[in-house]
């Protein structure tokens, strides 16, 4: 039997088998990023305002500097964040979603909005799933 991996990452274009696991296929590499929920928090950030790094990170509850940082160059590789550095002294660093980071947001927000309107049925999902398997190992 041939594994999943066999096939163009494209081949069926709404199947999750475009979804390969293969290091070379752009769609889930570029699937990887904007799902992350890192990215997803400041490309929602930065569609109020541009925002400096310090401000970003305190925004985002939970974020470390180096996640932060990290989370802010992979967004910017991607274009979907602008960095803008000012030529003053101190430097003054800011960062803006850009027009393709732009496209994203009706997509986010129909996630959180999903999100809030499941969320309770997630939870008793969730419950009954662990008093079904209370006794089951790891």
């Amino acid at each position: 039997m041939n594994s999943p991996s066999h096939l163009d990452c494209t081949n069926d274009p709404y199947g999750a088998l475009q979804w390969d696991t293969r290091e070379d296929c752009e769609v889930r590499q570029i699937l990887d990023r904007i799902a992350d929920k890192w990215s997803l928090l400041v490309i929602s950030l930065l569609d109020r305002d541009t925002m400096r790094f310090t401000e970003l990170r305190r925004s985002i509850d939970g974020i470390s500097q180096r996640m932060l940082t990290t989370t802010l160059r992979h967004l910017e590789r991607d274009g979907l964040v602008r960095r803008t550095v000012h030529p003053v002294v101190p430097p003054r660093v800011d960062y803006e979603v850009t027009d393709l980071g732009c496209t994203l947001l009706d997509t986010i927000q129909a996630l959180v909005s999903w999100t809030e309107r499941h969320q309770h049925e997630i939870a008793a999902a969730r419950a009954a799933y662990d008093a079904r398997n209370v006794h089951l190992p790891g």
